[in-house]
């Protein structure tokens, strides 16, 4: 099984790495910054191998060229941002697969939040790490890409396993969940889950990661053709799409 530690670095950003005890490959996801990741090799006594970069914002490749220079890793993140990631190496996009040990993750495109976005799924592990296209309970601002495209980039995401555990790289799950109960006020399954959320943060415990069918059940963005929802925002059997574009508008006023 891959080995995942969770760092939390910034105001609310997590920091991944993933290792292979058998084939002793580690990878780190969107490290804003360097130095939590070469203090948690220097203790697990890992050498990176690969960074994999979801996007180009600056609290997702912040840490890619000081890792580079100390570990000699290679920098993997989406050819469409080739021009705007620091020390990319390996340019990927829809359908391409990266290794890691003998585990093997697909990188998928999900467009919405910006123009080049992808993740990357582990199936056989069921793992995602999706950088800010799918947060628990939520989903990421569209700063340059449209309604539809994230819509379709998150049908994708939902399709996956219900297993599959999800690992987004912000913190925003308390204020996520604050808007679902604005727009799902009565679903139970999502008033109990923040019951959960509200404890865990109350100890200082991360509420990620999630799961798909989690999502399924209290993800204001998963739940498009939820009757109850739609008639709380006033599009009772309009379509999906229309009905997410209305709940990212009202979550950027929220």
């Amino acid at each position: 099984m891959l080995e995942i530690v969770q760092v939390p670095v910034l105001t609310d950003n997590y920091i991944y790495l993933i290792h292979d005890p058998v084939s002793r490959d580690t990878a780190t996801v969107d490290p804003a910054e360097a130095r939590p990741v070469l203090d948690v090799l220097a203790s697990k006594g890992w050498k990176l191998t690969c960074i994999l970069n979801t996007h180009h914002h600056w609290d997702h490749v912040g840490g890619n060229l000081e890792l580079q220079q100390q570990t000699g890793c290679c920098v993997i993140a989406p050819s469409a941002d080739r021009h705007r990631i620091p020390g990319i190496d390996l340019g990927v996009s829809e359908g391409d697969t990266i290794s890691l040990g003998n585990h093997t993750a697909r990188v998928m495109y999900t467009p919405g939040h910006t123009l080049g976005h992808v993740v990357y799924h582990f199936a056989d592990d069921r793992l995602l790490f999706c950088g800010d296209t799918l947060f628990v309970m939520g989903c990421g601002r569209l700063f340059e890409g449209t309604a539809e495209q994230m819509w379709d980039s998150l049908q994708r995401l939902k399709a996956l396993p219900a297993d599959t555990r999800i690992y987004c790289t912000h913190e925003y799950t308390q204020t996520n969940g604050r808007f679902a109960l604005t727009v799902e006020p009565n679903n139970p399954t999502l008033i109990e889950k923040m019951r959960q959320v509200d404890e865990l943060r109350a100890r200082g415990l991360p509420t990620v990661p999630s799961t798909i069918g989690e999502e399924l059940a209290t993800n204001p963005f998963f739940r498009e053709d939820s009757f109850s929802l739609q008639e709380t925002i006033g599009l009772r059997n309009a379509a999906p799409v229309r009905v997410f574009a209305e709940i990212r508008r009202l979550k950027d006023r929220f």
